[in-house]
């Protein structure tokens, strides 16, 4: 035989049952070991390499969990992938892995896609507000669900950052060290946006002082263009507010860091600076701006090794708080650094 096209073939050349040769391709280490020398001598031969992908469709019990974002370059969402990845490949499980780059067609369309496929389960980080719930409730009805970050009111369990926590941190923070913080607002894309807002209203009253936020009319992830923008349109106009600048995300103060850097502002929490500015979520980079960001770290590890669990455990506890539709929230970290 020249050429070896599927399992069948395989096992026809190397002498052995097909089932004793998907065994290996599971676990080499479950087959004899005179075996496993056969069929590693007929690997060498014919370099043949199977589907395992295909074949895990085929099982009874598949061993693939999908997972959508809504944006794979956003390093918050990249990062919490990374680490389900890593999670799978632990326990020999396959993630397949799509982004809904921030589109309601796109994202139904990945749904779409899972609902094709067979899984072991789901973990979705919905666009929320413009999400097809009947997509989404199909796709829980025919596999284990879990939302990751955005709420949906949708009967499946909810692994987020706890939002009131984390901005009352950084508020209290802010105004224990300056200025009350006014707050920019990011899109009313996820429910993260509105979550996050009016944790902001309820934290800064307690302080004693006004809400001041600072809202976008744009609709976009390109968070850093907003902040930019936005920026730019209070310094045209008059200034802003108050010179304490909490963001609801980190992105969205690059982009205030950058406005007021070509102004020749400086962003800092000393006497001589003009602005103090602080974010949320503690991107990858805000360590590395100039100056450092000031913000809060959300709890990656927590989030993604706690949906994978509530996936794939088989434990009465965890079953039971698959089950009853239960929020699992984490708090976040502060970091201080030069920026406020």
């Amino acid at each position: 035989m020249s050429k070896i096209k599927n399992m069948n073939d395989f096992a026809q050349v190397s002498g052995l049952s097909r089932p004793t040769v998907a065994k290996y391709f599971s676990d080499p280490l479950s087959v004899r070991p005179t075996t496993r020398k056969r069929i590693e001598k007929t690997l060498e031969k014919f370099d043949y390499r199977p589907n395992i992908f295909a074949q895990n469709l085929k099982k009874k019990n598949p061993k693939n969990i999908g997972v959508i974002v809504p944006q794979l370059i956003d390093p918050f969402y990249a990062e919490i992938v990374r680490r389900i990845e890593m999670m799978c490949i632990e326990k020999g499980y396959w993630a397949v892995v799509l982004s809904s780059h921030g589109e309601a067609m796109v994202e139904n369309a990945a749904v779409e896609t899972l609902l094709a496929l067979k899984l072991s389960g789901a973990i979705i980080a919905p666009l929320g507000t413009d999400s097809d719930m009947n997509l989404i409730k199909g796709l829980n009805e025919s596999n284990r669900l879990v939302i990751l970050d955005t709420r949906l009111n949708i009967d499946a369990p909810f692994v987020g950052t706890d939002n009131n926590q984390s901005i009352s941190l950084i508020v209290d923070y802010l105004c224990r060290t300056g200025e009350a913080p006014c707050y920019m607002d990011m899109p009313a894309l996820t429910t993260n946006a509105m979550e996050r807002k009016e944790a902001y209203r309820t934290a800064i009253q307690k302080q004693g002082f006004e809400p001041i936020i600072l809202t976008t009319d744009s609709v976009s992830w390109s968070f850093e263009k907003i902040g930019f923008e936005t920026a730019n349109y209070y310094l045209d106009n008059g200034g802003f507010p108050r010179s304490t600048i909490l963001c609801a995300n980190d992105r969205i103060a690059f982009g205030v860091m950058a406005a007021a850097y070509q102004r020749g502002m400086k962003v800092g929490r000393d006497a001589m600076s003009d602005l103090r500015v602080a974010g949320h979520d503690d991107h990858p980079l805000s360590e590395f701006t100039c100056p450092g960001l000031t913000t809060v770290a959300q709890d990656y590890n927590s989030l993604a090794d706690k949906s994978i669990e509530l996936l794939l455990s088989e434990g009465e506890m965890v079953a039971k708080q698959r089950d009853a539709n239960s929020d699992f929230l984490y708090p976040s970290r502060l970091i201080m650094r030069e920026s406020a």
